[in-house]
């Protein structure tokens, strides 16, 4: 103690230090001031005073009841003997107990009461023995060291934001800002079922009824910008490595451009005869030096490369056909749903079609039958999401019909190594941004199914239900927040857990491990596919071979000398199929002769067989 009173300092401060001291003094203050009003007094009415009598309290009651006391004994009880529910038995009379005993024990069904009877005493004998339940295990080890042992799995919702224009329009995407996470643009489809209604809305400069909005995750109210057109949007897309430019697609079949930065109409437009067909239903940018280049792709099968600096006229034009000529036909050619790009590859591209097959595409091509490698028939019907997974960038998660499939690169003729299927009609997927192994599928029912391969192939680890068809599905860059795209115009934000947004190393070389052993099956099948092809093609060619010959084959003619027996035996003896099959000869012709000697014939006259001085014609029976 003596010690620490020696190691102190004592600091005092000057009285200047300590500020100003209080100065109090004395005045009127007025607070609030009331004039008097002459109208107020015309309304004044003189009236006679009337008591009442009131009650704001809760009314209580008091009562008692008198119960009846019960008087209650514990007591042991020895059973020694057994249950005898027997009337005519006397348990006090050795003999007849023992009789009885012999009775049941003579019955079939005894032993195997009794065999079922052990079992079940055995087992929870067994149970009862296996650990001491009034023991305290592992008492001595940390509280902190099994919390990470069990995941915590759950999305809940954080915000919801609503479309301006009454009544609300279908929400087609959602697309998250490159480099400002807080920021989402939503896409707007507003073709009215019913032409007579008129949309209307309370923030008219906010754009007109084709206006797409980019909000705040933070603020519901009010989007941050907007950006409209005079025709009715398919979709658009935020370029991934220059966020100033917004690609759209019209439902006119036009390709247009807006800058972040310029509110209201579009930046570009290409004219009305360089435009698709049909309606723009899918689009994509792709790797370039000025980051001003993308895809578009429409329903009537074409697709179109296009230069944001000259919208005038696209770059390159190709149709989807899946055996791709030179001089193409577009009444062969697929209607375009989906593209994708994946920067770390800029060569390839892949599209899906409206006929369900997966075509991959080479950017460096010159002809239409160089531009598509190859093409796959995976789904019955159009393919709605083609995404690859950020970690394992060669390997996709198709959404199509009511089917989802993990499909890779790798494989030629098999791309589909992991298959899923619903009873429902399937909308959108997308793989987590944060964890490899999870991905999330809507359907047109309203249910968001999270899935995650490294846990259960057979069942979803969550599933949040919506009361509107979920029409599209985004992860955030970071993992953390979900937005789900209702079909009635909201767009609802879920927040992701930490377990579910993270992934391991460990996790990491599981899901590797899994799609290699599932890239080595494919290629196992394709190989052994490949030689049964051959051997089919083999036994073709040997089948022409022969009819274009016209000969049989030459066989083995044994010559033997009709003078010497002998060795026509001996060549018999020698020639084993020959004897097996005169053994079996004969063997059959006993058969028959055999057959034959059981047969019994029974030889009846008929009505017209009988003798002429019969008069009967119905023969009597004896």
């Amino acid at each position: 103690m003596m010690g620490l009173l020696g190691n102190q300092f004592i600091f005092s401060r000057e009285r200047k230090r300590f500020g100003r001291q209080c100065l109090f003094s004395d005045r009127n203050e007025l607070l609030l001031a009331v004039h008097p009003s002459g109208r107020l007094r015309l309304k004044y009415v003189l009236r006679n005073p009337r008591d009442n009598n009131s009650q704001k309290s809760k009314q209580m009651a008091l009562s008692t009841v008198v119960t009846e006391n019960v008087t209650l004994d514990q007591h042991g009880m020895y059973h020694y003997e057994g249950g005898w529910n027997v009337k005519e038995v006397n348990i006090m009379d050795e003999e007849s107990t023992m009789r009885y005993r012999k009775k049941v024990e003579r019955d079939d069904a005894w032993g195997v009461e009794v065999a079922h009877l052990l079992r079940d005493c055995m087992t929870m004998s067994s149970q009862n023995n296996a650990i001491n339940i009034y023991k305290e295990f592992f008492a001595d080890l940390d509280e902190d060291l099994g919390r990470g042992i069990r995941m915590k799995i759950t999305a809940r919702a954080i915000n919801m934001f609503h479309d301006l224009w009454y009544p609300q329009r279908h929400l087609s995407m959602c697309d998250w800002m490159p480099n400002n996470p807080k920021q989402f643009l939503t896409t707007f489809n507003n073709r009215p079922s019913n032409p007579n209604n008129q949309a209307n809305t309370e923030f008219p400069e906010w754009g007109n009824e084709n206006a797409l909005y980019l909000w705040d995750i933070n603020n519901p109210i009010r989007p941050v910008a907007y950006y409209d057109t005079n025709e009715t949007v398919a979709l658009a897309k935020l370029c991934p490595k220059d966020e100033n430019f917004i690609a759209g697609g019209l439902h006119s079949g036009k390709v247009c451009l807006w800058n972040t930065s310029e509110l209201g109409q579009p930046k570009d437009m290409c004219p009305l005869e360089a435009a698709h067909r049909e309606v723009t239903s899918a689009l994509c940018w792709v790797h370039s030096k000025s980051n001003t280049e993308f895809y578009s792709g429409s329903l009537d099968g074409s697709i179109k490369y296009w230069d944001t600096r000259d919208m005038k006229m696209s770059l390159q034009d190709l149709l989807l056909e899946p055996y791709a000529k030179d001089i193409q036909n577009r009444a062969d050619s697929h209607g375009v749903t989906v593209l994708e790009f994946e920067y770390t590859i800029p060569v390839r591209y892949v599209m899906g079609s409206d006929m369900g097959c997966v075509f991959v595409g080479n950017r460096k091509a010159a002809t239409p039958s160089e531009t598509i490698l190859s093409h796959f028939q995976i789904f019955a019907g159009p393919i709605r999401s083609i995404v690859r997974n950020p970690f394992f960038v060669k390997n996709f998660l198709l959404v199509a019909d009511w089917r989802w499939r993990i499909w890779s690169e790798e494989i030629k003729n098999c791309p589909s190594t992991l298959y899923f299927y619903k009873r429902n009609q399937l909308t959108c997927g997308t793989w987590s941004t944060g964890r490899c192994s999870l991905f999330v599928i809507g359907d047109e029912s309203g249910t968001l199914e999270f899935w995650d391969l490294l846990m259960s192939h057979r069942t979803p680890i969550v599933t949040v239900k919506f009361k509107q068809s979920i029409t599209h599905v985004s992860f955030h860059p970071h993992g953390h927040l979900l937005t789900v795209s209702l079909a009635g115009g909201d767009v609802v934000i879920l927040l992701i857990e930490d377990d579910m947004r993270t992934a391991t190393a460990k996790e990491k070389a599981l899901m590797a491990a899994l799609f290699e052993r599932e890239i080595s099956r494919g290629k196992l099948l394709e190989q052994r596919e490949e030689e049964i092809k051959l051997k089919k093609r083999n036994s073709k060619l040997s089948e022409v071979e022969e009819l274009r010959s016209g000969e049989k084959p030459p066989q083995h003619v044994v010559k033997y000398d009709h003078k010497s027996p002998e060795k026509f035996v001996k060549y018999i003896e020698e020639d084993e199929e020959l004897r097996k099959a005169i053994i079996e000869f004969n063997e059959s012709i006993d058969y028959v002769a055999y057959k034959r000697s059981k047969r019994v014939s029974h030889i009846e006259r008929t009505i017209f067989e009988l003798e002429p001085e019969s008069e009967d014609p119905v023969p009597k029976s004896e």
